[in-house]
């Protein structure tokens, strides 16, 4: 199974300290955010992780050599000549995401996310639905600073509201997603927004689906 992680925002909210290194590798207990991002991904089983880098490439590549070093694990990187979304990306990496043909799904993480990645629970419920994406949604106190997601008592994603000024739901998108692969090709050759261009229309076509995440985020 594969994986993609995001991992080429600028950190603006982070700086200085993204000054001097890519919001990845800002340390959380003690090792780089990254470093847990592909723990978590081994652990459920993932074999190759692609890297969509589009910042201080050079730092990103000379760490994913440590990764795959202490974890066994392919890393590959996707570089981006220009910023291209949060969609962009998996177009861009499509054929190493297709490489094989026998994988229906893959996962696709955001590089600022620290929680307990419980990954395997999202795999089975994303299966069991047979849904073209899964997103891991989790509760906040300000919702009016986000995009929220109103989804039925089964998962199934009903609309997207950006910064409600009146209370409608709590749940926002947590930044972790379980992919089908035939969400390639709702996504164009452009910098294109997963969030507002995507999730959408697979959501009026009934094909998305959301899970909550406990703990911390």
């Amino acid at each position: 199974m594969k994986a993609l992680i995001l991992v080429g925002g600028y950190g603006t909210r982070l700086r200085p300290l993204t000054f001097s290194k890519p919001k990845p590798l800002i340390e959380f207990a003690n090792k780089p955010i990254l470093w847990h991002q592909v723990k978590a991904l081994v652990e459920v089983g993932v074999t190759e992780v692609i890297m969509a880098i589009s910042y201080q490439p050079e730092c990103m590549l000379d760490y994913m050599k440590e990764l795959e070093a202490e974890f066994s694990i392919k890393i590959t990187a996707s570089i981006e000549s220009e910023p291209l979304g949060t969609a962009g990306p998996i177009k861009l990496a499509k054929d190493k995401l297709l490489s094989d043909p026998s994988q229906e799904d893959f996962f696709v993480f955001n590089s600022d996310i620290i929680c307990q990645f419980p990954l395997k629970k999202l795999l089975e419920f994303h299966r069991a639905n047979k849904a073209e994406g899964t997103l891991m949604v989790t509760q906040v106190k300000d919702p009016s600073r986000y995009g929220v997601i109103l989804f039925d008592e089964s998962g199934l994603i009903k609309d997207f509201i950006e910064k409600p000024k009146e209370f409608i739901s709590d749940k926002i998108n947590a930044g972790l997603y379980l992919l089908n692969k035939s969400i390639i090709e709702r996504i164009p050759d452009r910098p294109t927004s997963i969030e507002r261009e995507i999730f959408p229309k697979a959501a009026a076509d009934k094909r998305l689906y959301a899970l909550m995440l406990e703990g911390i985020w």
